[in-house]
């Protein structure tokens, strides 16, 4: 392929492909708003490619790609501690396996619902497909809230899911790990059912306590693999590397925390976290040992930060910026959103542009909106879409299942030499791929065009 290809991109071709996507929606649920923004991006991402064989098309891939292999719905019916029956939702979306066997994450939290799933494991596909490991996309979870629940009522609901899960799962079929709401403690239990189940001590789950199969580093995977992706950005595009700039990140989940502390560990200075209730602005640069007990151990809010750090700030939600975030109005070097979606608007870009802002990297899964997208690229700030900068999750999770497969254990150093290399082949990839397509610089162009035509090419091979 030449990248001289890019010259039939014409506006009339874009059109066109905008007109498609939207008939595309209406056939795929048009109430999936997330699931379609994702899908908007990667199509339009990827026309370059799409134009320049018509293998592709002849193929019907994109057709076939956005539409899961299947959705799988199941009631989960468990006891609370007042002897109470509760019922909840379990959803398994099995989006893709031609790389491999499924893969992706579990999530328990309220807002769970099929079109986030399908949204999720839409983007697990190209995710995983540029990790340029063998596994495909899926996503699964519940509306079951962890959050305030009594450790055995976490166990029983647990327990009942994965009574159900059990029948579509299995360490060359699906192998599920852990997401928002889904940590050590959600998969220990979730493992032990399907022990007790199977009677079989298979690895069919990833992000497994380390004494019964789990790998080494896990929990910081996902946020050290984000920081040595924009390091590599960083260099590649010839801009100042991290150590001694300001950076500023959101959430305070496992993500963030991680994020937090190898920005530290690189001499960078990160002075914000955020959970639901508000924001932290601690310009020393924030106490990560605090937030890790206030959100590990005592699941607190970060309010109680400025309990012992009275002279940081606490920005209540209520005082946020009018259609907003308040971390993202604070003067930094690199930006690193590690929330939820959506969590960047436009208005947050153009308040980072006009504080110097550099380098946004995503950690949470698509958290930049589209029109702050737009102006990041268009401003030339080095930006790391989510599908390649938070992979580094997942491809720790993939080493497990080796681990697993070969009944063998990695040191700490050993999986990170094996993330750290993997995140500096991303993000070559991805540049490389962009600079192919006469898109130098764009990552989301790389990313979406890399991984696409992995999976694509791969489907080909196979048939129908």
């Amino acid at each position: 392929m030449k990248s001289n290809k890019i010259e039939v991109v014409t506006e009339e071709a874009v059109q066109r492909a905008k007109t498609a996507i939207a008939g595309l929606k209406n056939l795929n649920c048009a109430e999936d708003d997330l699931f379609f923004q994702a899908m908007e991006e990667v199509l339009l991402s990827i026309i370059p490619l799409y134009l320049s064989d018509p293998k592709y098309k002849k193929n019907s891939i994109i057709r076939r790609l956005i539409h899961p292999d299947r959705v799988i719905k199941f009631k989960v019916e468990w006891m609370d501690d007042n002897n109470e029956i509760q019922v909840n939702m379990g959803y398994r979306v099995q989006f893709n396996n031609t790389l491999g066997p499924y893969k992706g994450g579990l999530r328990f939290h309220p807002s769970v619902n099929e079109g986030v799933l399908k949204f999720l494991g839409f983007e697990q596909i190209l995710k995983n497909a540029l990790t340029g490991l063998p596994i495909g996309g899926a996503k699964g979870g519940s509306d079951f809230d962890p959050k305030g629940k009594s450790d055995f009522e976490v166990m029983k609901f647990c327990s009942a899911f994965m009574r159900e899960l059990h029948k579509y799962i299995g360490p060359r079929i699906d192998v599920p790990a852990g997401d928002i709401g889904v940590g050590a403690r959600e998969i220990g239990y979730l493992f032990g059912e399907y022990k007790k189940i199977t009677s079989s001590f298979d690895g069919v789950l990833t992000g497994k306590p380390f004494f019964f199969g789990g790998s080494r580093m896990r929990p910081e995977a996902t946020g050290y693999g984000v920081v040595y992706f924009t390091e590599k950005m960083l260099e590649l595009e010839q801009k100042e590397p991290l150590n001694g700039k300001i950076c500023v990140v959101s959430g305070a989940g496992n993500v963030a925390l991680h994020v937090i502390e190898k920005l530290y560990q690189l001499g960078a200075i990160p002075v914000t976290c955020s959970d639901s209730g508000g924001t932290i602005h601690d310009p020393r640069g924030v106490d990560i040992a605090l937030l890790k007990e206030l959100k590990e151990v005592q699941r607190v809010s970060l309010e109680e930060y400025i309990v012992q750090h009275p002279e940081a700030r606490y920005i209540p939600v209520a005082e946020y910026p009018k259609d907003g975030h308040a971390v993202w109005h604070i003067p930094c070097y690199a930006a690193f959103p590690c929330a939820t979606q959506n969590e960047l608007t436009q208005g947050d870009a153009k308040a980072l542009i006009q504080n110097g802002c550099m380098c946004v990297a995503e950690g949470a899964n698509m958290p930049s909106r589209s029109e702050a997208i737009d102006l990041f690229i268009e401003n030339k700030i080095c930006f790391a879409p989510a599908k390649a900068a938070n992979a580094g999750g997942v491809a720790t999770s993939a080493f497990e299942m080796s681990q697993n497969a070969g009944m063998i254990r990695w040191t700490f150093e050993e999986v990170d030499q094996k993330l750290k290399e993997t995140m500096v082949y991303i993000c070559t990839e991805v540049a490389n791929t962009a600079k192919e397509f006469s898109a130098d610089g764009n990552y989301v162009v790389g990313a979406n065009i890399a991984g696409f035509k992995r999976v694509a090419d791969a489907m080909i091979a196979e048939g129908i």
